[in-house]
This record gives structure tokens, sequence and C-alpha cells, in this order.
């Protein structure tokens, strides 16, 4: 069978025509180009207003003590485990509701069982929690064995021990959240340990409680806890946290202030 003859398509009249480019013009940009170029107006404009570049190199760009390693990446560690807990409990807030009389456990095994991805979320929230707890104990020791806890950065060291007692805080109000059996004994085992207290212990219990028995206004109380008071102050001590890091910066690792001393030692002589 033959094949079909192309003809040639028709010439454009010379007004529909595109112009050849002058001596000296620079080729057109295509849509990539053009994209990244209004990508970096947005960027520009934002910045003109509002010189956000100048604190980000602020915060980026300062000297790093010798000998810095992988152990000075746990606060970046658990700084993320944190975001991951903060989106994934926001997913987990859509379908909570704390009610006490069978919500709240048919709210989480609906989430479990049917939302689409919803038990990797539940997963990564849960488990989350856990890592969080355990790269925030591993920070406050490699700060305390590493001295970063001495002048002048004592008032981080405090922020740091807050955030600590933050994290137990927001890890305890969210395993009472399920309101399954085993969640409904330990928050009560939980409280009447906080309750032996001295002098606040019995008002931090009945805190807690949202009176003299555990009920709906206890579920309540938990959840805006958990998910609205220590998130918040997490979120701000973070801040506070990371603001003096970049500005009194990190401590060398021991070994090399003890090298440093050596050889000062021996310079003297």
């Amino acid at each position: 069978m033959p094949k079909p003859l192309k003809l040639p398509a028709p010439p454009l009249p010379a007004a529909l025509q595109e112009p050849p480019p002058r001596p000296g013009d620079a080729k057109k940009p295509g849509p990539i180009e053009s994209a990244k170029e209004a990508g970096i107006t947005v960027v520009d404009w934002v910045d003109e207003r509002t010189s956000l570049s100048g604190a980000a190199r602020w915060m980026m760009f300062r000297k790093v003590p010798k000998g810095t390693n992988w152990f000075y990446t746990l606060g970046s560690a658990t700084m993320f485990a944190f975001l991951n807990q903060a989106v994934t409990g926001v997913f987990l807030a859509m379908y909570y509701r704390p009610d006490p009389s069978g919500g709240a456990y048919e709210s989480i095994r609906y989430v479990t069982n049917d939302v689409f991805l919803g038990q990797f979320v539940r997963g990564m929230h849960k488990w989350g929690s856990s890592v969080m707890v355990i790269l925030v104990f591993l920070h406050m020791g490699r700060t305390f064995f590493f001295g970063a806890y001495k002048y002048p950065r004592e008032l981080n060291w405090v922020i740091g021990v807050v955030l600590l007692i933050l994290t137990m805080t927001m890890s305890f109000t969210g395993y009472l959240l399920p309101f399954d059996q085993r969640a409904y004994w330990a928050t009560i085992v939980g409280v009447n340990i906080n309750g032996t207290g001295p002098l606040i212990g019995p008002y931090l219990s009945d805190f807690l409680r949202g009176g003299s028995e555990f009920g709906a206004t206890t579920l309540s109380r938990f959840y805006a806890i958990h998910m609205l008071l220590v998130p918040g102050l997490l979120a701000a001590l973070i801040g506070a946290h990371l603001y003096l890091v970049a500005k009194l910066g990190t401590t060398a690792p021991p070994w090399q202030k003890s090298e440093a001393r050596s050889e000062l030692r021996e310079s003297e002589v």
C-alpha cells in the first residue's frame, strides 16, 4: 500500500508571522524560565517589605566550632519530631471526638480502620511521640556532658528543661485520648501520682480531672491541653531556644577544648 502524500503546511500571512529577532536581542525565555522569574519576583517583593533575608542569613550563616559532629544534630531532630507531631495531630483532630461515652474510642477506631492512610498517620503520631521523648533526653544529655549549659548559655538550658517537661506533659495528656481501658486506668494512676506531690499536688490533680472524679470534663481538659496549650508553649519556647542558639552559638566538644588548653600550655613553655 503506498504511503500517503504529506503536503507542506500553507504559509502564514506576513501579519501573523513572528518577526525575526534583532541582532543583540536575548533569546525569548521559555515557560520554565518565566515561572522561575515569577517566583524570584514574588520572593523579592516579599523580602523588600519584610527584610526576612537578613534574618535568614543571621540564622543560617554563622560560625561553627571545630569538631562539630552528628551529636549536634539531636536538637534539629527533636524539632522535626515536633513538626511531625504537629502535622499528624492536625489530621487526627479532623476526625477525633472528645466524647467519653464511646465517641472518642469510635473515632480512633474509624481513623485506624476506615480512613485512607489513617493507620499510617496515627502510627506516625503514636510512635513519633516516643521518638520525640527519646530525642529530647539524648539532646539534654549531650548538652550536659558537653558542658553547653554553662555561661553564657544558662537561660537556654533552663528553656530546654521546660521544653522537656512540656514534652512529657504532651505525652501524658495524649495517652488518655483513645479513652480505652488501658488509657483510662493508666491516666488515673498518673493523676494520683501527681496528687501526692507537696503543696500543689492535690490542686494539680483536681485541675487535670476537672473536678473530683474522672468524666467528660477530664477528657475535654486533656484534649485542650494536648492540642492547644502545650503545643503553643512548645512552639514559642522552641523559637526562643533557636534564637539563643543562633545568638550565642554552639560550644566546641570537650576534647577540642582540652587539646586547645594543652597547645596553649606548650606554647607558653
